[in-house]
């Protein structure tokens, strides 16, 4: 179900989705799988420290500021200081003694500031020993008492000290440890299993892209969950459809080749035995014009054939398109940003697309230059001349098949159509696109983009 917002803040919505969530899927799942984990340990550890944690704190300072009311109250009744620090010793873990008034603290004395260590104990003592100031101090040179309490009631003054752990349990940090170590074991499980479930998808998505260039990997094995398998059963079994048709088309259109070619050889020789004059001319131009015809019907539905993609230097193999046409055309010029570019394509098919491009250049303009640019992850091509272009809203419509500028579909003026709906379809193949556009010079500028 998705909820319709307005325009505005759709667009804002899908801006922030972009700026902060995670592009890639392992990502965005370990997203998914982190968030909740933080959210329930946040829950956990509040609950557990307003309900368990503060309740036995509280119950742990009450117990201590308890015994120390008492000895308190049986000091004051006249029992005598010795027995009862050794009551305080044997029984409730604690040092007592009367301090003389005016003697100094020892030096190890520091003032408790930990407010998580003190607040329910000094809680404790604002509410049960109103009668007299006290104060609570940290004993770093203490082997077994590091936390005394000096109580002046105006009278005497009392030091009690007691171990920190009276007054303070650290289990609080135990269960923050020990649920930081659980979530940490279950956060690298959930990375491996994970990361398995992705490399599975992100090799299938590899072996299709590369299938959409031309390049099979026979070696593709579907893995990883039911539902992955199942999509990568389904790639295999689509490519095996896929390459037969090809290959069916493939001898389909050869055996219709080697049919329509018989006649058209037996037409050449009857036209060779006529008479010289204006019929035999037209007659044999009529019978080129054909075979013309049905190389580029053939070109065209025969694609790429089962040409094999291998790596290339693309640098060279445009140059020495351009070092070709140079030889006609002069005013041409190549340029390449990076002398050393080398790119995974189908050679020939790739050098057939080029050379379309630039014969279509060379033919409308007198004045030819050719760019290569390689970029991030791509590899950009650009062709302009300065011919008369082509009107805007006719760009997409020359990629069409057969589709022609010109009125007359005579291939002096223009082939009959199918150059340019071959580059595509080649460029494409390869996982490229083509676009058209303005030329500086004044013309026409093709750009082919190319994944490297």
């Amino acid at each position: 179900m998705h909820l319709k917002l307005p325009l505005k803040w759709e667009e804002k919505l899908n801006y922030w989705r972009y700026k902060l969530l995670p592009r890639t899927l392992f990502f965005r799942t370990m997203l998914l799988i982190f968030l909740p984990l933080i959210g329930v340990q946040i829950v956990s550890v509040v609950v557990f420290f307003d309900s368990s944690w503060s309740r036995m704190g509280r119950r742990m300072a009450d117990g201590v500021v308890e015994n120390i009311r008492v000895i308190l109250d049986l000091h004051r009744a006249g029992l005598p200081t010795e027995g009862l620090a050794l009551m305080a010793d044997k029984n409730m873990q604690m040092d007592f003694e009367v301090v003389e008034r005016g003697k100094e603290l020892k030096d190890s004395y520091e003032p408790e500031t930990n407010k998580l260590v003190i607040e329910y104990l000094r809680d404790a003592l604002r509410r049960d020993i109103k009668d007299a100031y006290w104060k609570i101090f940290y004993d770093k040179a203490a082997i077994k008492h590091d936390l005394a309490i000096i109580i002046d009631d105006g009278m005497e003054v009392y030091r009690f000290a007691c171990p920190r752990k009276k007054v303070f349990s650290s289990s609080i940090f135990m269960f923050v440890v020990w649920m930081v170590v659980t979530s940490v074991l279950l956060l690298g499980v959930s990375m491996l299993f994970l990361r398995i479930q992705v490399r599975a998808i992100a090799d299938l998505a590899r072996t299709s892209e590369n299938f959409g260039k031309g390049i099979y990997d026979d070696g593709f094995k579907p893995y990883g969950s039911s539902e992955v398998r199942k999509a990568g059963l389904a790639f295999i079994k689509m490519k095996e459809r896929i390459v037969k048709q090809i290959a069916e088309r493939t001898q389909m259109l050869a055996r219709i080749s080697h049919d329509l070619r018989t006649p058209l050889t037996r037409m050449r020789l009857v036209a060779a035995m006529m008479p010289e004059g204006a019929d035999k001319k037209d007659f044999l131009a009529d019978i080129k014009e054909m075979e013309e015809m049905l190389n580029g019907y053939l070109a065209f539905v025969r694609g790429e054939g089962n040409e094999e993609a291998k790596e290339i230097d693309i640098v060279g193999l445009v140059k020495g398109i351009c070092d070709r046409f140079r030889v006609e055309h002069k005013k041409i010029r190549c340029f390449a940003e990076n002398q050393n570019i080398m790119i995974i394509v189908k050679e020939q098919a790739i050098k057939s697309a080029i050379t379309n491009v630039i014969a279509n250049a060379c033919r409308y303009g007198k004045k030819v230059a050719v760019r290569l640019g390689c970029g991030e992850r791509k590899l950009t091509i650009i062709v302009e001349d300065n011919g008369p272009g082509i009107p805007e809203d006719k760009r997409e419509d020359v990629f069409k098949a057969f589709y022609r500028l010109e009125n007359s579909r005579n291939k002096e003026t223009g082939g009959i159509g199918l150059g340019l709906a071959i580059t595509k379809d080649i460029v494409v193949a390869h996982g490229g696109k083509i676009m058209l556009g303005d030329s500086k010079l004044g013309g026409l500028k093709f750009t082919i983009e190319l994944p490297i």
